[in-house]
């Protein structure tokens, strides 16, 4: 039994409430990412579960026991940080066993389960070496090893990748997501890349100024965003965002300030309002693509400018008084000034109600 729930926890320092009263279920073996940008509680929520912050109000229970008052040692929880926290003067035999040296483990004991951590990290060439040996990622590999030796029942990291270079992060992200596939441990994982909460997560909880925005799978926070802040957190680049009204009579479309009308899909029409409406055009990068003809919605814009990335190319333009990005092929020839026909498939269209940020077939 390793689940995690949380019932209406919230931290309060002194009279600042920084965690409102959030519920979270995390089921045994379940790999759960809480991202958010910075100052949004999810360190700090975190830090309760492991019983590093102590619980304003509310109930944390792992395994089936309220552990609000069970000090970290006592929680059976093994978490690793940002920063590594190794012995610098211990080998990394010594760091991956020293907290089962402190436990009185029989040696053979430690013995054994340190191998098996190096085995698993591919650590076992390292074993005499010191700290200030090893690169960045065999660090961070090592204190994994330190927490899997401990066998616990929920492993938590907290922003284990942000010291580490691009090519490292993706790299440690492969070994984090073979390391849950073999121990099948429940793993609560702090980040506020979304490129790691996408490609690790099996469950994604977005995270804003305490509040808990949206949980759900990849897939359903990205195709189907709750919010306009869900929407432009999750997916790089980030979501286009245009202000635009409902279309006047016939089928149903929308109307871009200075732009095109665009045709809507039926089961994106839904509670769209008056003409005079405010409404919100969410649009990713990829949602374009180049025109041909006189297609119905076709969008003729003036690139700004264009980064080229060899295997695609992002040009930058304005629509409906919004700086707009779409990712298209390469397109060696496209130039600041260039002018191009874009269109959108309905189907790729996401709408917000501007006042209350909620997408619009998401109301009641």
């Amino acid at each position: 039994m390793a689940e995690v729930s949380l019932r209406r926890v919230t931290k309060r320092f002194g009279e600042v409430e920084v965690v409102h009263g959030i519920d979270l279920d995390v089921p045994d073996h379940e790999f759960l990412v809480l991202v958010g940008p910075s100052g949004c509680g999810k360190s700090t929520l975190l830090r309760m579960i492991a019983g590093l912050e102590d619980v304003s109000s509310g109930e944390i229970v792992i395994g089936g026991q309220v552990v609000n008052e069970l000090a970290p040692k006592n929680r059976d929880i093994a978490m690793v940080f940002q920063d590594y926290a190794l012995y610098p003067h211990l080998n990394v035999y010594r760091n991956m066993s020293f907290g089962l040296e402190m436990r009185r483990m029989p040696k053979d004991e430690i013995r054994q389960r340190v191998e098996r951590a190096a085995g698993i990290l591919d650590l076992a060439p390292l074993l005499e070496r010191r700290p200030a040996q090893l690169s960045g990622g065999q660090r961070q590999r090592v204190a994994m090893g330190r927490a899997i030796v401990r066998d616990p029942k929920v492993f938590l990291f907290d922003e284990p990748l942000s010291n580490l270079d691009a090519k490292l992060r993706a790299d440690m992200r492969t070994e984090i997501k073979k390391l849950h596939q073999e121990l099948r441990t429940t793993v609560v994982y702090v980040t506020h890349d979304q490129v790691e909460a996408m490609t690790l997560a099996e469950r994604i909880v977005v995270m804003r100024s305490g509040h808990v925005e949206q949980i759900g799978s990849p897939d359903e926070v990205y195709n189907r965003p709750a919010n306009l802040f869900v929407a432009g957190f999750i997916g790089a680049p980030r979501m286009n965002r245009i202000p635009c009204h409902p279309a006047e009579g016939g089928a149903p479309a929308i109307r871009i300030a200075d732009g095109p009308v665009l045709p809507l899909s039926q089961g994106a029409a839904g509670n769209l309002g008056p003409p005079e409406k405010k409404l919100v055009l969410g649009l990713r990068p990829e949602a374009f693509t180049l025109a041909d003809g006189e297609a119905a919605g076709r969008i003729d814009v003036t690139v700004r400018f264009v980064e080229p990335l060899g295997s695609d190319t992002l040009a930058f333009f304005t629509l409906g008084g919004a700086e707009v990005i779409a990712r298209l092929p390469p397109l060696p020839h496209l130039r600041e000034g260039s002018q191009i026909s874009l269109a959108v498939e309905p189907g790729k269209m996401f709408l917000f109600d501007a006042e209350t940020e909620r997408r619009i077939d998401a109301l009641a």
